[in-house]
């Protein structure tokens, strides 16, 4: 049998609600169903999914896999040894295709195929402040670091495709990240001197119901990957920290044009939870670079004392 042309990988950690929508939006691709495969990547979750896979198989490709909780960089990076498709498209059990996101990310290929396609992502939960803050945030970082679609440089993780050879070429996904993990794999496929394309047009809906709680953990785990991203980019000479900065010299800026639309309780209560992301991230950096030092420190007493 010849290769398909996609392999969907989706990693997934005890939603098999999410799930289902996540496969219900797969089940109505508007693409051959003959040429992509679905992989679904259990990550060690509680509650079983078998059924909930079962429930598509007359409709999808729809492999399911099982492994022990190791965190979504790995769960892709299991589906991916699995795959047999020539180009793997990345998502995430909270995400919904939009019907046309295949032939959208497809269309890309033939021209540069050394290339990471990532598209568009947009909030399926407006009526979410939290949900809608954190769209705002993506938007933000989209609209810095792929102002020149062509020229693209981080794209996140739940709406991506790149070359089934290129991404084990490079080594996947660092398992050893639970977030930013996005940000790495794109920071050294640049540093490869392959190339990244933004494409708008291919569009994932993102249903991540968040709390005040949430969003604070979420944004505080964001900033302890983002020390461990940077601390990685130094050590192999793909950037500096010093240059990320620019982007927050233009942030208020960015964040002028992307409140500019919002009236009433949404234009006061949204750029204090812009406040809070940044708090959160800022913490989460400090905290990693304090736990990363102690560790450092405790593994040199341990040596110094078998010397």
């Amino acid at each position: 049998m010849s290769r398909p042309v996609f392999s969907v990988i989706v990693p997934t950690y005890g939603r098999p609600g999410q799930l289902t929508t996540c496969l219900q939006a797969l089940a109505g691709l508007r693409y051959p169903r003959e040429q992509f495969e679905v992989i679904v990547v259990d990550d060690g979750g509680a509650l079983p999914l078998d059924g909930v896979v079962a429930a598509f198989r007359d409709r999808l490709d729809l492999t399911l896999l099982k492994q022990a909780h190791a965190g979504p960089a790995a769960a892709r990076n299991t589906g991916a040894a699995h795959a047999t498709g020539r180009i793997f498209a990345f998502t995430d059990d909270d995400c919904q295709p939009a019907p046309d996101w295949l032939h959208a990310l497809q269309l890309h290929f033939p021209p540069a195929p050394d290339q990471i396609v990532g598209g568009r992502t947009c909030n399926a939960l407006a009526a979410n402040h939290y949900s809608t803050a954190s769209q705002i945030i993506i938007d933000l970082v989209y609209g810095y670091y792929n102002a020149e679609p062509s020229r693209a440089r981080f794209f996140a993780s739940n709406n991506l495709a790149l070359p089934a050879d290129l991404f084990r070429a490079v080594g996947g996904f660092d398992a050893t990240f639970i977030t930013s993990e996005d940000r790495e794999l794109c920071d050294r496929w640049l540093h490869h001197g392959y190339h990244m394309t933004y494409a708008p047009e291919a569009v994932v809906y993102h249903a991540h119901a968040l709390t005040l709680r949430t969003f604070w953990r979420q944004h505080f785990n964001y900033g302890r990957g983002a020390f461990r991203f940077h601390r990685l980019r130094a050590r192999r000479g793909s950037g500096r920290l010093r240059k990320e900065l620019r982007f927050y010299a233009r942030l208020p800026s960015l964040l002028g044009r992307s409140l500019a639309h919002e009236r009433g309780v949404r234009l006061l209560l949204l750029p204090v939870l812009l406040l809070v992301w940044q708090g959160a991230n800022i913490t989460g950096f400090f905290w990693e670079s304090f736990n990363q030092a102690r560790s450092w420190k405790a593994e040199s007493l341990r040596r110094e004392r078998r010397n």
